[in-house]
């Protein structure tokens, strides 16, 4: 079993204010937990948000001072 993030740590993991991990649950993009009226997010749906928005750089390679 995952350890369950409150969204504090979420947002400390992200490194983002709580808004953005909450905004994320109500738009239901991020796997959460609902213990009563708690709500948590399993660490490996954050760790998968970051692999998935991920983005890898591109290789420029130059050519008589453009970009080819």
């Amino acid at each position: 079993m995952d350890k369950l993030l409150t969204v504090r740590q979420a947002a400390e993991r992200l490194g983002t204010s709580e808004r953005f991990p909450r905004r994320l649950i109500a738009e239901r993009r991020i796997t959460y937990v609902k213990v009563g009226t708690h709500v948590r997010i399993p660490e490996s749906a954050v760790d998968e948000l970051i692999a998935t928005n991920t983005v890898e750089p591109l290789e420029v390679r130059w050519r008589g001072g453009r970009a080819a």
